[in-house]
């Protein structure tokens, strides 16, 4: 990604979880997804779940994600918080909230099954992310399995 001068005000919620989103790539992240749950819950517009090997990965990838956002967005996040052991962590920016987990957290919780009315973005098409890697779960809810 190149860093660039953007108003905060002209980047929608949209194009700032897809920030995220690539962010987490960079990072080596797998199951990368982004959601978009406006209609179902309300609260917020996307959700941006990702899943990390590892807790020093889990904090890795919240760290870029955070440095993206500042960078590319000019914004930081309203709230952050995680587990003690870094099993998951959460960034809330308000428009969009990022999940990051280890893979036994995710089975755990799936959240992305939560939603599954919602919307997933093309993640090649939307944010030029060819070869994400995608567990059995995740590829056959993205139907790619």
């Amino acid at each position: 990604m190149s860093e660039t001068t953007i108003n905060p005000a002209d980047i929608t919620s949209k194009e700032r979880a897809l920030i995220a989103a690539k962010a987490a790539d960079e990072k080596k992240a797998t199951d990368i997804m982004v959601q978009e749950v406006r209609d179902l819950i309300g609260v917020t517009d996307y959700f941006v779940i990702a899943t990390a090997a590892n807790n020093r990965q889990v904090e890795a990838i919240v760290d870029e994600i955070e440095e993206a956002e500042r960078k590319f967005a000019g914004t930081k996040p309203l709230h952050r918080e995680g587990t003690q052991d870094g099993s998951w962590s959460l960034l809330d920016y308000g428009d969009f909230v990022v999940h990051v987990f280890q893979p036994e957290t995710r089975e755990y919780y799936r959240l992305e099954a939560l939603w599954n009315d919602a919307p997933v973005l093309d993640l090649a098409k939307e944010a030029g992310l060819a070869d994400l890697e995608y567990s059995d779960r995740i590829a056959k809810l993205l139907g790619r399995a």
